[in-house]
């Protein structure tokens, strides 16, 4: 399974999908839980995804396991150490096409936020 993290694609298999608390325990986070811990990492470090990827990655094993549907999430912190109530936050549900695309342009050195932006999140849209 891949997943887009702002603009880094994680690859899964299924083994890492498994809940890393006891099953009682995690069928109590929701999806909002999650992304209010999701807003508390990227609150202390906005470029988590790049500086600390196992940590970014086991923040989408996470929304994959509460939501299924969900492909790709897009953390904006406005910079470190800020509220995590500043911390924007959106979610997306992505064809293979468009995954299997933006995984190439990363293997081939080439996946930047602008092209990530301009393929999934649009942000800079005028």
């Amino acid at each position: 399974m891949l997943f887009l993290m702002n603009d880094v694609v994680f690859s899964f298999d299924a083994s890492e999908l498994a809940p890393p608390v006891p099953r009682d325990r995690f069928s109590k986070l929701t999806l909002s839980y999650v992304g209010e811990l999701g807003r508390e990492l990227y609150a202390e470090e906005p470029l988590l995804h790049r500086k600390d990827p196992e940590r970014a990655k086991r923040l989408a094993s996470l929304i994959i396991s509460k939501a299924p549907e969900v492909n790709a999430a897009l953390f904006i912190a406005p910079g470190r150490g800020c509220l995590p109530s500043m911390v924007q936050l959106r979610y997306a549900q992505l064809g293979l096409d468009v995954m299997g695309a933006l995984l190439t342009r990363q293997k081939e050195g080439f996946l930047t936020n602008v092209e990530a932006d301009r393929q999934v999140w649009r942000r800079l849209a005028a």
